[in-house]
């Protein structure tokens, strides 16, 4: 049998993640708290792994006020396929809602900055502090 080439994608309905991933998979859990819709997001996000978690941030289409927080403290690499997809969901927030990030990792927050999207979406150092914002 040959070895796949795509990415082992989870989804999850859990806010924690303790499943192992392989080295190019990615697994979201989402849950409901305090009024919005947490994301957590663990592993590698490529042109592979974009659109499970386009789909993950996507807002209801019966929200009223769609608020999703992205905790991406467990993403240690990000290319122009996940920022596509920020972007993406960020628009359809607005406007009545927001898409916030939280526990971004150095290098990804990194790549952020350059591309200019922590101007656009607003980055907090954890879960509860963007809750809080």
């Amino acid at each position: 049998m040959e070895p796949s080439n795509r990415a082992e994608v989870r989804v999850t309905d859990m806010a924690s993640i303790d499943e192992p991933l392989e080295p190019d998979g990615l697994a979201v859990g989402r849950a409901p708290l305090d009024g919005a819709v947490v994301v957590t997001v663990t592993g590698e996000i490529d042109h592979r792994t974009a659109g499970v978690l386009r789909r993950a941030l996507m807002p209801a289409a019966t929200a009223d006020t769609p608020r999703t927080v992205a905790d991406l403290a467990g993403v240690g690499f990000m290319d122009s396929s996940g920022i596509n997809v920020l972007i993406a969901a960020h628009q359809a927030h607005a406007p009545a809602g927001w898409l916030r990030l939280a526990g971004v990792r150095r290098p990804v927050l990194r790549t952020l900055e350059i591309v200019g999207l922590t101007g656009l979406i607003r980055c907090y150092p954890s879960v509860a502090a963007a809750l809080d914002a």
